[in-house]
């Protein structure tokens, strides 16, 4: 599902180079719940936007679904994306002005896709992370634990063969943490998804099936 193979990502501060990963090798078998622990600046967040195709890696490839996508332009890239990959992140990344039910079809309007297959998707998504009843409120007007929910949803509308989760339970309290993650792990488990979850959290970690470790932009431990 995913293999890496000597990814590197180097930046440039001035003078300064700065190695965010340093020769990751790695492979992600179809439908597992992967979890990515390290501390901060460890490259973690860095590895999970390479895999999404959100940055590109200065060295290496990395392929996704059989797909090489370090080798894709940025419109292919984007396509890719948008059929591909669902997104969760910390801060919930839902545009301010639309419902619920709007932020959810983002994805699938950007798609061309058709309107009644649209507004089912919508219905479905949301009904499945027990949000249809908020459709018509705006992130102002909803919880942390419900923006995370919409999220997710707007992550599954599209039926990826890929989620990607950048520390999903940072802003939110425990329990709400953990009904969150439940959601990731029943997309895992029911609907056949890969995920790959970046958290520093012990707890949220455990969702998954493998911890991989990180540190210093390489991988420390690869558990079988």
């Amino acid at each position: 599902m995913i293999a890496l193979r000597d990814v590197r990502k180097v930046y440039r501060q001035g003078e300064t180079e700065v190695r965010a990963l340093d020769g990751v090798t790695l492979d992600v078998a179809p439908g597992a719940f992967v979890s990515i622990m390290g501390p901060s600046g460890s490259g973690k967040s860095t590895l999970l936007h390479l895999m999404g195709g959100l940055d590109t890696p200065s060295a290496g490839e990395i392929v996704i679904d059989g797909t090489p996508i370090s080798r894709m332009s940025d419109d292919e890239l984007t396509i890719f994306r948008r059929r591909k990959i669902g997104f969760v992140f910390q801060f919930f990344n839902l545009l301010p002005t639309y419902t619920a039910e709007e932020n959810v079809a983002l994805p699938l309007v950007l798609d061309r896709r058709p309107a009644r297959d649209v507004r089912r998707r919508v219905e479905e998504a949301l009904e499945r992370v027990g949000l249809a009843h908020r459709r018509r409120h705006r992130p102002d007007e909803m919880s942390g634990g419900e923006m995370q929910r919409v999220a997710i949803a707007r992550a599954l509308v599209i039926d990826p063969v890929l989620i990607l989760a950048d520390e999903p339970t940072g802003n939110l309290d425990t329990k709400t943490g953990d009904q969150i993650l439940d959601l990731v792990q029943e997309a895992n488990q029911a609907r056949g998804c890969t995920v790959v979850l970046v958290t520093h959290d012990p707890r949220a970690a455990a969702h998954g099936g493998r911890v991989i470790n990180f540190k210093d932009g390489t991988v420390v431990t690869v558990p079988a």
